[in-house]
């Protein structure tokens, strides 16, 4: 990939505190993975077999990556709306 996102230490540490943050980072690294592979398939038209195979996984791995947004972010609306429940409307 051409500018690949660093994710340090701290970011992953946050992000096991913080269902938000990790939804977040999450989202912006399948950004970044869905443009490069649109910049990989236009770069490729004559159809490089290693090339189909890499493009293909990082499918793939935004594919996956799409599920667990999807599944943080039901998760994240399940708590907010217990926490909702515990505290009341207006606490």
């Amino acid at each position: 990939m051409s500018d690949f996102l660093v994710i340090t230490e701290a970011a992953i540490e946050r992000a096991r505190r913080d269902p938000e943050f990790k939804q977040q980072l999450l989202t912006t690294t399948l950004d970044r993975l869905l443009g490069e592979l649109h910049r990989q398939q236009r770069a490729n038209p004559q159809g490089d077999p290693q090339a189909l195979a890499r493009i293909r996984e990082a499918a793939a791995l935004a594919a996956r990556l799409a599920d667990i947004i999807k599944e943080l972010d039901e998760k994240n609306e399940i708590a907010r709306k217990f926490a909702a429940k515990v505290t009341g409307p207006g606490r």
